[in-house]
C-alpha cells in the first residue's frame, strides 16, 4: 500500500461546501503516523495523510505465526481485503522475563508489506476473552508475585487481578517493548495502522477481585475523576453505585490498568489504540446478562462505556465485537457504541460461516457503513472459502468477497465522503421492498427486484437475491452528482417531493478510482438505466449526474 501522491491537493465538491484533503509528499507521509481525525462529530482514520477505510478480516487466535500466516495470504487475496488483523502473543514475545523474541512480529510485518496489506495488531497480554491464557509461563507459575483474582468465596481463578501493580508492570513492560519494535521496523512505512490493547478484557469466573488488596480499594472512596465524570456524589463504591458497585469497580480497575499500558506504549509510538469487547448480551441472547458469568465483567460493555471513557483516555476507541442473530440487534449494538466521544469501529464480527447469525453477514458491511463505521473486519479468515465442503458456492462468503472487490478501489473516496457526512446505504431485508435515501432536493429510491437475476437453481432468483443480500451505497459528490455502488439492487433517482419538475439522468459512468482520479470504463444507458440503475451481482460502481426538465 505505497503512497502515490506527491504534493497533490484534492478538492472534492460536496453539496455547497468544499472538502480539502491534502495528499502530502513522500517526506511528509513518512513523518505522519496513522491517526484518527475528528470533525463535526464524525471520525475517520488517516494513513499517510489520506482518509483510509479498513476493509479487513481477522485471523484465527492461533494464526499469528509466520508459517501459519503464509497459508492465509491466498485467502486474503481472494477476499480482496486491504487490512488484516493479527494477534501478538505475550507468551511468545517474552518467553523468559526480560528476554524478548521479536522475530515473529518482524516476520508478520514483512509478510504484510510484501502483500501490500495494512495490519492491525492485537496484543494478547493480560486478557484474552476474559481469561489469562496468553500470559507467559513465568507469570502463570508465580501466583504469589502475579496474583490471580479471588472469587467471593476466596477461590483463585485463571484471570490476573487488575488491582495488582506487579501484573500491570509486567504487561506494560512487554507492550512498550512491542511498540518499540514497531517503531524500529515500521516507523516510516506505516504497515501497522492501529493496535488493539488486550482482547475482550474483563473477568469470567467472578464479577470482581475479592482479594484483600482489591477489597481495600473497593471499600475506599470512588476516585474523584470518575465521580466527576458521571455526575455522582462522593462515597464508597457501594454507596455511589449500589447494586452495580461490583461490576463498576471491576470496569474502572480494568480500564485504568489498560489505560496505563496504552499510554506507556504511545510514548514509544503513538498509533491509534482501541479495545474490543465481548457484548454484555453475548451473541444477542437476552437472557445472558450476569457479569462474570455470561460475559467478562469489567470489559467496555455498553453499560460501562462512560466508566471506560473516564478511566482510559489513552484508548481512542471502545469497539464492539458483534455476533448477533439479526439485523435489528446489529443496528442496536452499532447505535450503542457510536457516540460523539467514540467512533464506531467493528474489529470483529460474524462472517465466515461458523458462528450463529452468519447469514446476512454480506449485507452487514453496508449497514455498518451507513451507521458510520470507520472500519470492518469479520473474524476467522482461516475459514474463508468461496466453495463449501459440498462443492457448492457459499454465497454468503461470495457476498463478502463481492463487497470488498467492489469497495476496495474506492475505499479512500469512501472514507473521505463518509467523513464529510455524504454517505448513506441501504441493505435488503426480508419483507423490505424499497428504501428511500434523501439528499436534500434529491432522493434515491433503492429496491431489490429479483426478476433480472433469474436462475433455475433457486426458483427464478439469483443465489444472492434468494438470500436477500441486496445492498447499495450512495454518496453525494456535488449538488447534482452522486457515486453509487451496489449489488443485487436497483436505484431510481427523483426530486424529493414535493417537486414541480421531473428528474433525468444526464450521464451515468461506470468506472473506479485510481487514487483520487476517477477513471470511466463505459457509459450506462438503455437497459442499464431505463427502469433505474440496475446493479446485478457481482456489482458495479457508477458516477451519476442528474438534471431536471
Amino acid at each position: 500500500m505505497k503512497s502515490t501522491g506527491i504534493g497533490l491537493v484534492l478538492f472534492r465538491k460536496t453539496a455547497g461546501m468544499v472538502l480539502a484533503l491534502s495528499a502530502f509528499g513522500q517526506a511528509t507521509h513518512a513523518a505522519e503516523l496513522p491517526r484518527l481525525a475528528h470533525e463535526n462529530g464524525r471520525y475517520t482514520l488517516m494513513v499517510d495523510g489520506r482518509p483510509y477505510f479498513p476493509l479487513g478480516a481477522q485471523v484465527g487466535n492461533s494464526s499469528g505465526w509466520p508459517e501459519q500466516l503464509k497459508n492465509l495470504w491466498p485467502k486474503a487475496e481472494a477476499l480482496h481485503l486491504n487490512t488484516l488483523e493479527v494477534p501478538v502473543y505475550w507468551e511468545q514475545m517474552e518467553p523468559r522475563e526480560g528476554v524478548f523474541d521479536d522475530t515473529v512480529v518482524e516476520d508478520v510485518v514483512q509478510q504484510a508489506r510484501a502483500h501490500h496489506v495494512r495490519l492491525v495488531l492485537s496484543w494478547f497480554g493480560t486478557w484474552k476473552n476474559g481469561k489469562m491464557h496468553y500470559v507467559p509461563d513465568w507469570v502463570k507459575q508465580d501466583t504469589q508475585r502475579f496474583p490471580r483474582m479471588l472469587t467471593r468465596s476466596g477461590q483463585k481463578i485463571d484471570v490476573l487481578s487488575a488491582n495488582s501493580d506487579a501484573n500491570l508492570n509486567a504487561d506494560r513492560k512487554a507492550f512498550v517493548h512491542l511498540m518499540g519494535v514497531l517503531k524500529r521496523v515500521d516507523g516510516d512505512q506505516h504497515t501497522v495502522i492501529m493496535v488493539q490493547v488486550e482482547n475482550e478484557s474483563g473477568a469470567l469466573g467472578s464479577v470482581r477481585d475479592f482479594s484483600p488488596a482489591a477489597q481495600k480499594q473497593f471499600e475506599s472512596a470512588v476516585p474523584e475523576a470518575l465521580v466527576k465524570a458521571l455526575g455522582k456524589r462522593s462515597g464508597t463504591w457501594k454507596q455511589v453505585f449500589g447494586d452495580d458497585a461490583d461490576e463498576t469497580f471491576q470496569a474502572w480497575s480494568v480500564a485504568h490498568y489498560i489505560n496505563q499500558i496504552a499510554a506507556a506504549g504511545k510514548q514509544e509510538m503513538p498509533l491509534p489504540m482501541y479495545v474490543n469487547n465481548w457484548l454484555k448480551s453475548p451473541r444477542g441472547y437476552p437472557v445472558l446478562t450476569i457479569p462474570g458469568e455470561d460475559y467478562p465483567s469489567g470489559g467496555p460493555t455498553s453499560n460501562m462505556l462512560a466508566v471506560w471513557k473516564a478511566a482510559a483516555p489513552a484508548i481512542d476507541i471502545l469497539a464492539p465485537d458483534i455476533y448477533v442473530p439479526n439485523t435489528e440487534r446489529y443496528r442496536d449494538v452499532m447505535q450503542q457504541f457510536k457516540r460523539p466521544d467514540n467512533p464506531l469501529f467493528i474489529p470483529e464480527t460474524q462472517g465466515f460461516g461458523h458462528f450463529p447469525g452468519s447469514q446476512g453477514a454480506a449485507r452487514n458491511l453496508f449497514l455498518a457503513i451507513g451507521a458510520g463505521t470507520i472500519g470492518f473486519a469479520p473474524f476467522g479468515i482461516d475459514n474463508f472459502a468461496l466453495v463449501g465442503a459440498d462443492g457448492k458456492p457459499d454465497y454468503e462468503q461470495v457476498g463478502l468477497a463481492q463487497n470488498y472487490e467492489l469497495l476496495a478501489p474506492i475505499a479512500e473516496e469512501l472514507a473521505a465522503l463518509q467523513f464529510a457526512g455524504k454517505v448513506k446505504t441501504a441493505a435488503e431485508e426480508p419483507g423490505l421492498e424499497q428504501i428511500e435515501l434523501t439528499f436534500g432536493q434529491w432522493s434515491a429510491l433503492v429496491s431489490f427486484p429479483p426478476e433480472y437475476t433469474a436462475s433455475a437453481d433457486t426458483g427464478g432468483l439469483s443465489p444472492t437475491a434468494a438470500l436477500h443480500m441486496g445492498r447499495v451505497m450512495v454518496a453525494q459528490l456535488g449538488p447534482d452528482e452522486f457515486l453509487v455502488a451496489g449489488i443485487d439492487a436497483r436505484v431510481n433517482f427523483r426530486l424529493t417531493p414535493p417537486a414541480a419538475a421531473q428528474a433525468q439522468l444526464l450521464t451515468v459512468e461506470q468506472g473506479t478510482y485510481d487514487g483520487p482520479t476517477w477513471k470511466r470504463t463505459r457509459l450506462w444507458n438503455g437497459d442499464e438505466t431505463d427502469a433505474g440503475l440496475n446493479f446485478k451481482a457481482p456489482g458495479s460502481v457508477v458516477r451519476v449526474k442528474l438534471g431536471t426538465y
